[in-house]
């Protein structure tokens, strides 16, 4: 079997790692071999920078702060690489299009966000799954890190993650219905990737 790397982005409280946890068992189910990654990992020690940056324990320059995430991908490009070898589906919660989308909300280049993650393996689909910013929030009323507080900050994210779910590869879906819908939505949009029946 083939192997395939499939990503979820938008918004923090959007769903991804319900639709993504949801689309595992619907392929697992099926005989396939999944494997799940969330971005940041915080649990190496350039997400643990990461995660200092966003509580406000150092204060990056918004283009080193990308560069950290996109180097924090990279530390799982072997295993994701070795994964798809093997014929198992990588399932990600938020992957490439993550840097383009924060990055160009803070002014930087999105053809330069795209350009140093060149290195790392392409989804074979990206699922955005569409909510607005006054809805995330809504969902998260406390803990959030400074870019879950900036309501402007994800209106300029919700932009760039549009823009880009009109290129190939992608599946742009209303992240705002009823998560059985949605989830049904998801199962549809990877099983037509895959060649795998959609129906339970």
């Amino acid at each position: 079997m083939t192997g395939s790397l499939i990503a979820f982005e938008g918004l923090d409280q959007s769903g991804k790692q319900t639709q993504a946890e949801s689309l595992r068992d619907f392929l697992t189910a099926r005989g396939r071999r999944c494997e799940m990654l969330s971005f940041p990992d915080y649990s190496t020690h350039i997400g643990a920078e990461i995660s200092e940056a966003l509580h406000g324990g150092r204060d990056y320059p918004a283009d080193v702060l990308q560069l950290l995430y996109v180097a924090n991908r990279g530390e799982k490009r072997a295993r994701i690489e070795a994964w798809k070898a093997e014929g198992t589906i990588v399932i990600c919660d938020r992957y490439l299009a993550s840097s383009v989308a924060y990055g160009e909300a803070h002014d930087i280049d999105p053809q330069w966000l795209s350009d140093i993650q060149l290195f790392l393996p392409t989804p074979d689909l990206t699922i955005l799954l569409d909510i607005a910013p006054e809805t995330a929030v809504g969902r998260k009323t406390a803990g959030r890190d400074r870019f879950e507080r900036d309501l402007a900050l994800l209106t300029r994210v919700r932009a760039s993650y549009r823009r880009q779910s009109e290129g190939p590869g992608w599946v742009r879906l209303d992240g705002e219905r009823a998560k059985a819908d949605v989830s049904a939505d998801v199962i549809r949009s990877a099983a037509t990737r895959l060649g795998l029946p959609s129906a339970p």
